[in-house]
């Protein structure tokens, strides 16, 4: 593996299990020096344990994206390194829920940890990305933040939401050479789904099959490094061809 990222600190939330572990394994394996936050702290400590087992530069350290005090840790990890090159915010619930039953608490849980726990995350990180000159900030929204699904409406909200800052934030932040995007991927294979192989999203997929999770992280290694340095304010589908019909 290429070490495109030899000398640079990553932040990456939800990053205990399936997608954020990817996420971090593909980048400390490109060189990078890693933070994994999450709320899932024995899974996430025995996740960086075995990375670091690999040799890979990788911490976990605990982060409730709804909590500013959190993400203060979480910057104060990435001061001591004296710079924050790339943020990705991957920490997300999923909630099902009609229009007509969806519950004010449940939009508010919904909506805060998807679409307000991105916006800290962004203004947390700010900061320090332009005292290092620059930097990448990947969002994970969904291709429900693009198309409606039934059932979903304050998972749609809050994916649709997560689309729409990336697009501001990348104005805002191009004048300091930090580049903002979202990606948007569609059925993705977790342990939560991976003995429902005909679930889900893949009737309607293409190419009949969920992503598997390494899938997705070769799509945030692009993002994050210098391959992608006139990428900003885009956002990019990762679906096996579902939102193509």
């Amino acid at each position: 593996m290429s070490a495109r990222f030899d000398g640079k600190v990553v932040v990456i939330t939800g990053g205990s299990r399936g997608q954020g572990a990817s996420h971090a394994e593909r980048l400390a394996s490109e060189g990078a020096d890693v933070l994994c936050g999450d709320v899932l702290d024995e899974v996430g400590e025995e996740m960086a344990a075995g990375l670091r087992a690999k040799n890979l530069r990788v911490t976990y350290q605990h982060l409730d994206v709804t909590s500013s005090d959190d993400w203060a840790t979480a910057m104060a990890w990435c001061d001591e390194r004296g710079r924050l090159d790339v943020l990705v915010n991957n920490a997300g619930i999923i909630h099902v829920n009609p229009l007509t039953e969806e519950t004010l608490a449940g939009w508010n849980q919904t909506m805060a940890v998807n679409a307000t726990g991105t916006l800290l995350g962004m203004q947390a990180a700010v900061p320090l990305m332009r005292a290092t000159g620059g930097g990448s900030i990947i969002n994970v929204a969904s291709i429900f933040g693009v198309a409606g699904a039934d059932g979903y409406i304050a998972y749609t909200a809050s994916k649709g939401a997560i689309i729409a800052m990336s697009k501001t934030a990348a104005l805002e932040l191009a004048k300091d050479k930090i580049r903002v995007n979202s990606i948007c991927p569609g059925g993705v294979s977790t342990p939560m789904n991976e003995n429902e192989p005909e679930g889900g999203v893949v009737p309607q997929t293409p190419l009949g099959r969920r992503a598997h999770v390494s899938e997705i992280s070769g799509a945030i290694a692009f993002l994050a490094s210098d391959d992608a340095v006139f990428v900003t304010g885009t956002e990019l589908i990762i679906d096996g061809g579902f939102l193509a019909k």
